[in-house]
């Protein structure tokens, strides 16, 4: 894939400001985007759409396939007659710029219940809507109705995990499965009726930013997580015992940042099983991004040559082995079936020759962030250097599992500190870094420039979006204030992308 000499900005749309405590897909996103294109921007790229579990992370979701409930624009409801003014008689104190996922779980989900009661048995019957309604469910049953059931048991369940429901229901005997889809008939609609208000909220807000001249580069995780409804509905793809425990699991081995490297505990595909059936749960995962995004960055692309296998159950990731994936032919069977893809290749890290090989068979972009290009002793050699980069990559001044570029610059040890003087022949301060090193993303030839939105505002530590390794109300919660959004931040952005020739 070619990407034309292009910017953009990266923001999750959980951090866009609205009254009820997340950002929304609603008149918050409509607003960003006319920023956007104001700023000459040509891409917005956000993170995994996915409904979250526990920890809050977008790279563990309950689905591959569905879209997060959270972000479901309230207002909308409330003025289609979905929600009645009388609904929200009881909205709790939400903080202005940090995300409360516990308060959401909890008041939202009561919220969206309200609207599919209102839908469903309220006075104001609306044909229309439910003749589209009927028409989503049938146009996305392949996914759909296991995630409905998978969210429904979970409920009758007390959330436990799906290998520790009772066996019949976890191993989906057949007639369990037609027992509980009989029983909790009314739980799998109103399920399903919230990922319609969802796809059509996304749906809506994609075709406002096509109309304004912007794309969607949206991520996919290269794993699934554990408790999912991909796991539970497609346990002959992953490695499994006859519990439903993992045999095996996901991670990162020992290196530098990490003496015992990452446990992730996501489980690990059986690649024998996919080939057998061609990769078909791959075709229809790719079929579903492009559904919501039109260009797919694939989160730890590595993974697709070889990926750190690790025995269940471990308490460290030092105790792994590297395995080799069917990345080629895996990619070839998805290229021969939906043609070829827009894809960028994260291959951050410790990258080998045989992950180079499967990016550049392919012509995926790979990526670049700045705030690693000058650690270490002779940094001189690092890939990530500007005048290092090529024209079919991605440069970041630094992704949501870095610091702000604001704060890396002051907590960056004097090594790095000093290379970054040395190879810049310039002394910055800490109010002049971000757009010093911004305009250095932007002239690099790199053909797309990314810049998460907390440089552009040039934001501290405070606003970090995730802590790799961490868990707690840290991370994934920063919002930004709507007065944030200044004309005069999008006219000066625009002129640097005019100047570096990205407009």
């Amino acid at each position: 894939m070619s990407i034309p000499r292009s910017s953009g900005v990266l923001l999750h749309p959980t951090s866009l400001p609205g009254p009820y405590g997340i950002g929304e897909l609603g008149i918050q996103v409509r607003t960003f985007i006319d920023w956007l294109a104001a700023a000459g921007q040509k891409y917005w790229q956000v993170m995994p759409l996915g409904p979250t579990g526990y920890g809050d992370s977008p790279y563990q979701a309950f689905s591959a396939f569905a879209g997060n409930p959270y972000l479901i624009d309230l207002t909308e409801l409330r003025a289609e007659g979905l929600l009645l003014d009388t609904d929200f008689q009881a909205v709790p104190d939400f903080h202005p710029q940090k995300v409360d996922f516990g308060q959401q779980f909890i008041w939202r989900n009561q919220m969206l219940e309200r609207a599919y009661a209102h839908f469903a048995f309220g006075d104001g019957q609306a044909p229309e809507l439910a003749a589209q309604f009927e028409a989503f469910k049938a146009a996305e049953a392949s996914w759909l109705d296991d995630y409905a059931l998978f969210m429904a048991l979970k409920r009758t369940y007390g959330g436990l995990p799906w290998n520790a429901w009772e066996p019949a229901v976890r191993d989906r005997d057949p007639q369990a499965l037609k027992a509980a889809t009989e029983s909790l008939g009314q739980a799998l609609d109103r399920v399903k009726f919230t990922q319609f208000l969802f796809f059509r909220q996304w749906n809506a807000a994609r075709a406002y930013a096509h109309e304004r001249g912007i794309q969607i580069i949206g991520d996919i995780p290269i794993f699934v997580a554990m408790d999912s409804s991909d796991a539970w509905a497609n346990r002959a793809q992953f490695y499994f015992d006859d519990a439903g425990q993992p045999t095996v699991v996901a991670g990162v081995p020992p290196d530098y940042f990490s003496e015992t490297g990452q446990l992730w505990g996501n489980p690990l595909y059986n690649w024998d099983a996919m080939r057998a059936d061609g990769y078909a749960w791959w075709i229809e995962r790719f079929q579903g991004s492009l559904k919501l995004y039109d260009v797919i960055r694939i989160d730890h692309f590595r993974g697709f040559a070889a990926y750190w296998e690790i025995p269940f159950p471990a308490e460290t990731a030092i105790h792994g082995r590297w395995v080799p994936a069917p990345g080629h032919e895996m990619f070839e069977a998805v290229r021969e079936a939906l043609g070829v893809l827009p894809i960028i290749a994260e291959d951050l890290g410790v990258i080998t020759p045989d992950v180079e090989a499967l990016r550049d068979d392919f012509e995926f972009p790979g990526m670049a962030v700045l705030q690693f290009a000058f650690g270490g002793g002779d940094f001189s050699v690092n890939d990530f250097l500007p005048h290092n980069l090529r024209e079919n990559q991605v440069v970041y001044t630094g992704t949501h599992d870095n610091d702000t570029t604001r704060g890396w610059w002051v907590h960056a040890d004097e090594l790095e500190k000093h290379n970054f003087r040395t190879y810049t022949s310039s002394d910055p301060s800490e109010e002049s870094f971000a757009p010093q090193l911004m305009r250095i993303a932007f002239e690099t030839r790199a053909n797309l420039a990314v810049v998460p939105l907390q440089d552009i505002f040039n934001l501290g530590t405070e606003a970090r979006m995730n802590l790799p390794g961490t868990t707690g109300d840290h991370n994934w919660t920063w919002r930004y204030n709507a007065a944030d959004l200044r004309p005069d931040l999008a006219a000066s952005l625009r002129k640097l992308t005019e100047e570096t020739n990205r407009a």
